[in-house]
């Protein structure tokens, strides 16, 4: 009997070692306990809370990872842009302008039958950099794959929480999912909108909540203090695992089930 549904797990920022850790340490796991078919993360912050490195794909990958998105931070280590360049596995924000090194959206191969999955990742423009319209983007993905695949995940990395929400209402009934990241911080609005696709505004961070979302404190709050450039120094305390586990139909290809995984819980003590 074929199912009728495929089960994709989207881990949200993974931040430094500890990020990689935890992702390592869960996700084989996870995997089992939920019949998992397929796993993206966002892997931008991987090497030391900042970038991707060849020694995170590698350990994200062997952790059971199939692909792994990006933001604007992707760019950081410069010794990763070979593999940037070469790796189809490891995506950036599509719709930097034409020539920059990369690709931004991939279609994969689902298990057992599944079909394929077009994976996209997009950036946003409110507070982030002027690059191309992320909206007009995405109408061009689509056209290149609705023919080919049944289903179509979305990685909005944006800052602003009205331009996620505006682009998967945009997209709504066209692709499978839009969730969000690039802010660390999961959110609590996780749905499936009228025509299908599955949304949240932000996945959240995996990696060290005993930060400012994965910096070490002081740093971060001297920053904010003085107004003046302190370096960057990843946390490594309070490691939690942050993702959205979604459910698609295998006929429609739209959301048919999505649920916030945050583990371990944090600890928020007994109202009386």
């Amino acid at each position: 009997m074929s199912k009728k549904t495929a089960t994709l797990l989207f881990i949200g920022d993974v931040v430094g070692k500890p990020g990689l850790q935890i992702v390592s340490h869960m996700l084989k796991g996870f995997i089992s306990k939920y019949g998992i078919d397929f796993v993206v993360c966002n892997g931008e912050n991987a090497h030391n809370g900042k970038g991707m490195s060849r020694e995170a794909l590698h350990q994200l990958r062997e952790a059971g990872v199939q692909v792994i998105t990006g933001g604007n931070h992707i760019w950081n280590n410069f010794n990763f842009f070979d593999t940037l360049k070469s790796d189809p596995a490891v995506l950036r924000p599509q719709n930097y302008p034409k020539g920059a090194y990369g690709r931004g959206y991939g279609v994969y191969s689902m298990p057992d039958g599944l079909g394929d999955i077009a994976v996209v990742n997009l950036q946003g423009r409110t507070f982030m950099y002027s690059i191309d319209c992320p909206f007009r983007t995405a109408d061009w993905v689509i056209k290149q794959v609705k023919e080919k695949v049944k289903y179509i995940f979305v990685d909005m990395h944006a800052e602003a929480t009205a331009e996620k929400i505006a682009l998967a209402r945009y997209l709504d009934g066209r692709v499978s999912a839009v969730i969000g990241t690039h802010t660390h911080v999961q959110t609590a609005d996780e749905q499936i909108l009228p025509k299908g696709t599955g949304y949240c505004s932000d996945a959240g961070m995996s990696g060290p909540h005993e930060s400012v979302i994965g910096m070490k404190i002081k740093s971060a709050t001297d920053r904010f203090l003085f107004q003046t450039p302190h370096k960057y120094e990843c946390a490594e305390e309070d490691v939690h695992l942050s993702a959205l586990l979604l459910q698609f139909d295998t006929e429609t290809g739209m959301t048919t089930g999505i649920q916030r995984v945050f583990y371990p819980e944090f600890n928020r003590g007994v109202i009386v």
